[in-house]
């Protein structure tokens, strides 16, 4: 592992400048990620970060697809997700910088967005979980991956986690 990928999953002491900008090699292993996603999508939904620099095995992910805030385009990205009492949930914790991730605030500004995990898709709604919802979530979030308490000791803010909405009989 580089130096850089080192800097960006690596100790809890990382300034905060030094994840504003993601080194090359996370950035195009994430584009891999994503472009695999959408040829073979059954291949991606589980994903070893590793490659990244992100410990402990393979991890359950998503495609989500949004609309840019700015650009009005749409947009997608490969994302960890988690399962809790049939709802879906991802985490805008972006290495615990202290700037929410873009993807974020673009849920912000349009939660309609569209999902797929493994070969099943749907439209959904996003929303933040709060108070006691959020610290539910955030309790199994931090045990099921140990790097979001990592993530948790850079950053002053509180890490959204936000829940994916489907419609009523929406199965994923």
């Amino acid at each position: 592992m580089s130096n850089d990928m080192d800097k960006y999953t690596g100790a809890a002491n990382v300034g905060v400048d030094e994840l504003k900008a993601l080194p090359e090699q996370v950035v195009a292993e994430l584009e891999a990620h994503k472009q695999l996603y959408l040829t073979d999508p059954e291949k991606a939904h589980y994903w070893d970060p590793g490659v990244i620099g992100v410990p402990g095995g393979p991890v359950a992910c998503l495609l989500l697809e949004y609309t840019g805030r700015k650009s009005g385009k749409k947009l997608s990205m490969a994302i960890q997700y988690y399962r809790r009492n049939g709802k879906v949930a991802i985490v805008a914790s972006k290495g615990g910088i202290e700037e929410n991730p873009q993807w974020y605030l673009n849920l912000q500004a349009d939660p309609n967005c569209y999902v797929r995990i493994g070969a099943k898709s749907s439209p959904a709604v996003a929303r933040t979980a709060t108070g006691a919802e959020r610290a539910e979530w955030w309790a199994q979030i931090r045990e099921e991956q140990p790097m979001q308490k990592t993530y948790e000791s850079r950053t002053s803010r509180e890490i959204p986690v936000v829940i994916l909405e489907f419609p009523e009989g929406t199965n994923i």
